[in-house]
């Protein structure tokens, strides 16, 4: 039932929250396609939740009753569950933006189009405190300020000042040829470098000036240096790739020993008017990723940060199937 019901929630997108007042229940991003948008809530029903995105004018109901209690109306159908409160961005996690803007200019992305100011490491220091002990983890991500090498060196000494909580620290930014040793060495634990596209040809398309052979080459070079289980690529669905693309992107990946983070597209930036994937294909695809990864022997519910943690924006194998 859930992984049914969370493929329909992840491809409407968005809900309206009425109820009892849920400002400790709304997240705010500063990354990504919801960067500067409205906010969000994570719904969850025994343990597994999704992130929703917030809109008075949606057609899904999420009625909250009060004290973190919510009834979500869909379909005609009722389900009970829960509002979790996120620390910063998803529940049990700081997972923090160190720079809200960015030189480059990827299609799907807001963030170029809403800079923010680069956090002082003292300021993300005084953020993970805040929500200490309500945390298992925290997760970096950072857009370019100035470059890749200047946003890695600043990275590098937040990874190293935030050791100190003797948390998992996962890292997802844009990388360098031996980043994946710098950031071991400087603390952190596990990596995300993000393809983003399925093949060569969009990604050339979706994200200009940048190269997906980058961050393949640091995704196979960070693998002996994390671990099985510890090295994540985000892909998201749904930008125009055929089905025997994906498969053969998560295949590639897994077979590298990479874990793939199948992401079904929030339209948002210039592909605001684009739809979302189907639920009939977000869950084909989480079937072969599901496949993949028992095939190579990778198993996401090892993961300890980021996004195959947190499973909000993604049906995650072993987590949601």
């Amino acid at each position: 039932m859930w992984t049914d019901l969370k493929a329909r929630l992840l491809s409407a997108g968005k809900v309206k929250l009425t109820g009892v007042r849920a400002d400790p229940y709304i997240a705010r991003s500063t990354a990504g396609p919801g960067a500067g948008g409205t906010g969000s809530v994570f719904f969850s029903i025994n343990g597994r939740r999704v992130r929703l995105s917030l809109s008075n004018t949606a057609d899904i109901e999420l009625v909250h009753l009060g004290e973190g209690n919510a009834l979500l109306l869909f379909d005609g159908m009722e389900y009970s569950g829960i509002l979790e409160k996120p620390a910063f961005h998803c529940p049990r996690q700081a997972y923090i933006t160190i720079t809200g803007s960015c030189i480059f200019q990827c299609r799907y992305c807001n963030v170029w189009k809403n800079p923010q100011k680069r956090k002082s490491i003292q300021e993300i220091e005084e953020m993970v405190e805040s929500v200490l002990p309500d945390i298992d983890a925290i997760s970096l991500t950072s857009g370019v300020l100035h470059s890749v090498l200047e946003e890695e060196t600043y990275t590098l000494e937040v990874v190293r000042r935030l050791s100190r909580f003797d948390l998992p620290i996962g890292v997802s930014i844009y990388p360098l040829s031996d980043t994946s040793g710098r950031l071991k060495d400087a603390g952190a634990t596990e990596v995300k470098y993000n393809l983003e596209t399925a093949t060569e040809a969009l990604f050339s398309i979706m994200c200009p000036g940048l190269c997906r052979d980058d961050a393949l080459n640091a995704l196979r070079a960070a693998v002996p240096v994390f671990g099985k289980d510890h090295v994540f690529s985000n892909i998201i669905l749904g930008l125009g790739e055929t089905d025997e693309e994906m498969e053969l992107c998560i295949e590639n990946l897994c077979k590298d020993g990479i874990i793939p983070v199948i992401r079904p597209l929030t339209p948002g930036g210039e592909l605001a008017s684009n739809s979302s994937p189907s639920p009939k294909r977000i869950v084909q695809t989480a079937r072969v990723h599901e496949e993949k990864l028992r095939k190579y022997g990778l198993n996401p519910k090892n993961s300890l940060t980021m996004c195959p943690s947190c499973t909000g924006c993604d049906l995650i194998p072993g987590r949601d199937t």
